[in-house]
């Protein structure tokens, strides 16, 4: 249990690398993949391949589809005849009948009228609405029996009250009154109805009879040879071998080993992933929360890239792949925003048709999105970036068509609206970003810059008790942005980072001497009481942040901006007492910085703090005392574990002597 509990977190990580795994091998075809990679219109780059044993020729679907199209069309329409609606018409004929006079002139025209009902109905009447062609040959359903007649056979409503309007004129128009008439006309109603349940039901066992194959290739025949262009019956023999392939492969015998093949397959990137991490960016890899972010990310994309396709694989330009790169530029860095990319369209590459294309694309826009978007708070560029990625698919799109097809005749606009769907999606990557600082507790520029505001509660209560405190926090935070700039390092967060750097001096804000006017507290207590009193800033600071929920990038700065140094003046003075003295008791937790914004505030802070002690500062003496503060530094291995170069630390030396100088405004000595 004390093992387990000791390496937890390698545990957990091995764990999510797993799982990662699993995951995304759950979420691959369920068949073998197929060696070669079929490119309708492109030339064959492999060898010439002959067939490895028989197999059918598989109907395309456009084949399919024409011969289910003529199958339902050959099928025709089936109407059912219903016979009780003569009898109810005659019910109501007759009932009618008994109430009008019995004259012989009535009794005539009604019993003629009667015959002649009876006789339509028996070749039947149909709705005009259910007429398509006077010519259409239609089956007619009567219980078990069933024939076929034409339309034009059959009579409509209009026709059969015409025929018994006709008899009229035999024996007088005036014979029946107008009333009477109607209301006899209106009792003609159809008696043969569309059935389309029937007619559905008839079509599809006719489409069940398609027999898919339409030949056999056997054993030894030559498929394609090498150079030839895939297309026509070449295109649809390769399409039937990859498919019996891939059934013959995908059997209960083999399954396992199929499986144990993707996963070694989809391990290694992911695995590659975690070692990156842990070679070059080892504050990611040491946090879990954020290792599980990036892995969650990763599984997102391949799981909407996999709903994507099951849909419609034509949609799979649609999928916002871009999100992803940015996601990383705003929480991390490029070269991880980069890396991530790159493993996400490997995994993708085991579900996509025209895989070369497609990560040809993605990898293209990926790096555009990266280089673009340094700062995603600021809309305008948001909107900018996705321009420019919809933009270079669709030209990327452009040159395969061209290269297929040798013009643009084939170039489909729904493609290109699926790349403008795209970039609308790209842009919902604001509020992720949101929920995602939220559960994760990471940090984006839109809060640095809110944290940046100095009205915000924290710095104006550190303004209000410690206002020494809050002018030099500020003095810092100006020369490390300028450095930070110099660098190429983050300016927001180096800012953020040196404005809340000492807000542990809240809790005892005199004993401090820029929050100190003539009287030092220092002066009555010993030299370890005073030091721990300074070292317990840090100790506070991290404290207050956690209250206020502060991110843990900017914690990080409260944290390290002393590293591992020790409070000089008190250590000096314990000396002269003691010179036996423990050096722990004076020197700072840590840990040391571990970035350059973090190395950038701790060199800030030391120089800007230590600068108010000069006394008659000339130029000279200002580049002399940076350079002695900076080198102090150095010579105490603070910088060892911050990714900060030498030629780095020189121009933060520039960039901060230059701007103490301006603040003294001095100028150098020139020799006359």
């Amino acid at each position: 249990m004390k093992f387990f509990y000791r390496y937890q977190a390698a545990f957990y990580k091995a764990f999510l690398c797993l799982v990662t795994t699993a995951l995304v091998v759950y979420m691959l075809p369920r068949g073998a993949s197929f060696k070669y990679e079929i490119q309708e219109g492109k030339p064959w780059q492999y060898e010439t391949l002959l067939a490895p044993y028989d197999f059918p020729i598989q109907k395309s679907k456009e084949e399919l589809s024409r011969e289910r199209e003529a199958l339902e069309a050959s099928v025709p329409r089936y109407f059912s005849v219903q016979d009780e609606t003569l009898t109810s018409i005659l019910n109501y004929f007759d009932e009618y009948a008994r109430t009008l006079p019995a004259t012989p002139e009535h009794n005539a025209v009604l019993i003629n009228w009667r015959t002649v009902i009876e006789e339509i109905y028996a070749v039947g009447v149909i709705s005009d609405a259910q007429i398509i062609a006077e010519n259409e040959t239609v089956a007619m359903v009567n219980d078990t029996r069933q024939s076929k007649t034409s339309i034009a056979d059959l009579y409509n409503e209009k026709e059969a009250k015409d025929i018994l309007l006709s008899q009229l004129a035999v024996f007088g128009s005036d014979v029946l009154s107008e009333a009477t008439l109607q209301y006899l006309l209106s009792l003609i109603v159809p008696n043969i109805y569309f059935d389309e349940e029937l007619t559905l039901q008839f079509k599809s066992i006719a489409v069940a009879g398609i027999i898919p194959i339409r030949g056999l290739v056997t054993k030894g025949t030559r498929i394609i040879a090498k150079g030839e262009v895939i297309e026509g019956e070449k295109l649809q023999r390769l399409k039937s071998l990859q498919q019996e392939f891939e059934s013959q492969t995908w059997t209960q015998s083999n399954t396992t080993w199929i499986i144990l093949g993707y996963s070694l397959l989809v391990l290694v990137p992911v695995l590659l992933l975690f070692v990156f991490l842990w070679r070059t960016r080892k504050m990611v890899f040491e946090n879990n929360k954020r290792l599980t972010f990036l892995c969650l990310n990763v599984l997102l994309m391949v799981m909407l890239t996999k709903v994507v396709i099951d849909v419609d694989p034509q949609y799979v330009y649609a999928v916002p792949i871009c999100m992803l790169p940015l996601l990383m530029r705003t929480f991390f860095d490029t070269r991880i925003a980069l890396f991530t990319l790159l493993t996400t369209l490997f995994l993708i590459a085991f579900l996509v048709p025209n895989s070369f294309e497609f990560i040809y694309l993605q990898i293209m826009a990926g790096i555009l999105a990266s280089l673009t978007v340094n700062d995603l708070y600021r809309r305008a560029k948001l909107f900018i970036s996705v321009g420019l990625i919809v933009g270079l698919y669709a030209i990327s799109y452009v040159a395969f068509t061209l290269i297929h097809d040798g013009n643009l005749l084939q170039l489909s606009y729904e493609v290109l609206l699926l790349f403008v769907i795209n970039g609308l999606a790209i842009l919902f990557v604001q509020p992720l970003i949101y929920i995602f600082e939220k559960v994760f507790g990471l940090v984006s520029d839109a809060s640095l810059l809110e944290l940046s505001d100095t009205n915000s509660k924290l710095l104006r209560e550190l303004a209000d008790k410690a206002p020494g405190t809050f002018q030099h926090s500020l003095q810092v935070a100006n020369i490390a942005e300028a450095a930070a700039n110099a660098i190429g390092a983050n300016t927001l967060l180096t800012r953020v980072g040196a404005l809340y750097h000492d807000i542990g001096k809240l809790k005892n804000p005199v004993f401090f001497s820029e929050n100190q006017a003539t009287y030092s507290p220092h002066e009555d207590l010993e030299p370890e009481v005073s030091a721990k009193i300074i070292i317990d800033h840090v100790i506070n600071g991290i404290t207050n942040a956690r209250k206020s929920k502060l991110p843990d990038r900017v914690i990080d700065f409260i944290r390290t901006h002393h590293g591992t140094t020790t409070v000089l003046f008190f250590l000096q003075q314990a000396q002269q007492i003691n010179p036996d003295i423990d050096v722990e008791q004076f020197q700072y937790p840590g840990p040391k910085p571990f970035s350059k914004e973090t190395a950038i505030v701790m060199i800030s802070d030391g120089v800007e703090a230590a600068s108010k002690s000069l006394k008659e500062p000339t130029a000279e003496k200002i580049v002399a005392f940076v350079d002695k503060i900076v080198n102090r530094l150095m010579d105490e291995n603070q910088f060892l574990e911050a990714n900060i170069t030498l030629r780095e630390i020189e121009t933060v030396k520039k960039v901060l002597t230059e701007k103490l100088i301006s603040s003294y405004h001095l100028r150098v000595s020139y020799p006359e």
